[in-house]
């Protein structure tokens, strides 16, 4: 039995399993807390968006900030994405994986001179810039290199993605992009600069996102400012319409990546623009359900007015339903006979926010196994040493197949950059 919105999870008899291997097995294997995920969830994830773009030009960088590993970046590098970075950090990991510097974009409100040099010295394809202090100091950086930058300008359209606060990008309150009225003027400046090279314009709009409508409004927006800065001399090769797309966690049904890009073009096309290049940063939507976390259940706790359901899992593991009150499905990887109670399922962490779920019904007992589910992104990608807890191991699966693609974290190496006082 499949599970709504997770292809590749599956019930086999009363066995959970990823692809086609159970989840207990692997947790038997590798231990938990235990990351799993789906290569070929992945990849079937991202054919739809290059369906969708099939025949034009264009790049797909994906978001490594919502799953930064190794061997997913491979992953996506061999099937022939860019990548989206927001750190020198991710760069480096970038190339660590294969991956190639002219199909990177730089994006993120923060870039350090230092990150703008090492950007500029691997030849990333275009910087995503998010200020006007940021183009000034990325000018005077590519001028004392002797090179020159490729920059977009990330506009702020003031469009209500319809998300969660924290996760909202596009909106003049946040800390995001340049300013809709403000970006013809930036525009200009940037072209009258000499270590500036004006290469396009990109926009996003914020993080799990279920309706098309936020999209093709903030896309009316850019259009009408591409025409502008068009007409006042300045080329924009290529259009950046970001990521965001959401996923299903409970019953969100957000639009399929080639019906949204499909509609997107079609805008795009409709308003004369279909010559342009077009870039996409899809993240969450490429590897959230292709991800699973298993965790044991150590205890069961009456607390009076609720259940407690302990798991070796934490806040620190996962950080979703702390920080957003993030709701993720959470099932048992093996159906038994145990009875079926509603638990608060918690962590040891030492913080009454250290909770994976609440009110969840689930039939487990003491060295059961829970799998939660859609934790593919933002999951290892926030995780943390927090109570001095090594992170979880992870691994990909492939149909049979299992690799170990990252080793859980002993203690000592939590601490082994400290240093004790003489």
């Amino acid at each position: 039995m499949t599970l709504p919105g997770h292809p590749h999870v599956a019930y086999h008899g009363d066995t959970l399993h990823l692809d086609d291997l159970p989840l207990d097995d692997l947790a038997a294997r590798f231990g938990t807390p235990l990351y799993a995920y789906s290569r070929r969830a992945m990849l079937e994830a991202l054919a739809g968006y290059q369906r969708a773009l099939a025949g034009r030009e264009h790049l797909i960088c994906y978001a490594m900030k919502a799953n930064s590993n190794l061997a997913v970046l491979q992953t996506f590098a061999r099937s022939g994405c860019g990548f989206d970075i927001v750190s020198g950090g991710e760069l480096q990991r970038v190339l660590a994986a294969g991956g190639d510097a002219a199909r990177v974009v730089f994006s993120g409100v923060g870039k350090t001179r230092a990150e703008m040099a090492q950007a500029l010295q691997a030849g990333v394809a275009c910087f995503n810039v998010e200020s006007e202090g940021e183009l000034e100091a990325l000018n005077e950086v590519a001028c004392g290199h002797g090179a020159r930058a490729r920059v977009s300008l990330r506009v702020n359209p003031d469009v209500d993605a319809k998300t969660h606060p924290y996760i909202s990008t596009g909106l003049k309150g946040n800390k995001f992009g340049i300013a809709h009225d403000r970006a013809l003027a930036v525009y200009r400046r940037a072209a009258g600069l000499p270590g500036l090279e004006v290469v396009g314009i990109d926009c996003h709009i914020g993080s799990q996102i279920t309706q098309a409508e936020p999209y093709l409004d903030a896309l009316d927006r850019v259009l009408d400012l591409v025409e502008a800065v068009e007409a006042a001399g300045i080329a924009l090769p290529h259009l950046d319409l970001g990521g965001g797309l959401g996923i299903r966690y409970t019953d969100e049904q957000p639009p399929a990546a080639e019906a949204l890009v499909g509609a997107m073009l079609a805008r795009i096309d409709a308003r004369g623009h279909g010559r342009r290049k077009i870039l996409l940063e899809p993240g969450r939507s490429l590897v959230g359900n292709a991800g699973v976390l298993v965790t044991q259940v150590q205890y069961l706790k009456s607390g009076g007015d609720k259940n407690f359901c302990i798991v070796d899992a934490a806040m620190n593991d996962l950080m979703r339903p702390a920080m957003y009150e993030a709701w993720m499905d959470i099932v048992a990887t093996r159906r038994g006979t145990a009875p079926v109670q509603t638990y608060d399922v918690v962590g040891p962490v030492c913080e009454s926010g250290d909770w994976l779920g609440r009110e969840r019904r689930l039939a487990v007992q003491p060295g059961d196994r829970i799998a939660v589910l859609s934790a593919g992104a933002y999951g290892m990608s926030m995780a943390s040493n927090y109570n001095t807890r090594g992170r979880a191991a992870e691994v990909m699966v492939d149909g049979a197949e299992a690799w170990l693609i990252r080793d859980r974290e002993a203690p000592a190496e939590l601490f082994r950059g400290e240093h004790l006082l003489p």
